[in-house]
């Protein structure tokens, strides 16, 4: 899979200049995964950045007794978005539903990029608060319907 094709074309950073694209190819590495693998851990340090290129991923939420998949995602989403904060342990754990192609993109490396480049900083942090934002409705979602509330669409 050529790294600058699956860049170009991912949903996640659809738009941006070519210029941007190169430089977040020089922090990118294809990475796969086996049907089950864990990717992340709950609790660890979180340390990169993730670009769904084939594949999907159970985002789960996991206590000593019970993990719930919150959200299933697939090819051109993104997942990691802990990695860009400081210190930060990862919120979620993620593993493999099948064999997984994805895009790593070091977290550090990734953090100093957005501050070094202000324009590129604030719209990857502007499309990261989107994966954000759908993780916590797709956590709101599963809450209440274990709950049995049906929340309005």
């Amino acid at each position: 899979m050529a790294l600058n094709h699956v860049l170009r074309n991912h949903a996640f950073l659809h738009g941006l200049p070519e210029a941007h694209l190169a430089q977040l190819a020089s922090l990118a590495t294809e990475v796969t995964f086996e049907e089950n693998e864990l990717i992340l851990v709950e609790g660890e340090r979180s340390r990169a950045f993730y670009l769904l290129a084939a594949g999907s991923v159970a985002i789960e939420l996991r206590t000593p007794r019970i993990t719930v998949c919150v959200q299933v995602l697939g090819p051109d989403q993104a997942f990691g978005w802990s990695a860009l904060l400081d210190h930060q342990d990862t919120l979620f754990q993620v593993r493999a539903r099948e064999l997984t192609i994805a895009l790593r993109l070091d977290g550090a490396r990734l953090a100093e990029a957005c501050h070094s480049d202000p324009t590129l900083g604030a719209e990857f942090l502007r499309r990261t608060l989107r994966v954000v934002a759908g993780r916590v409705k797709a956590t709101e979602v599963k809450f209440a319907e274990m709950c049995g509330v049906r929340l309005a669409d």
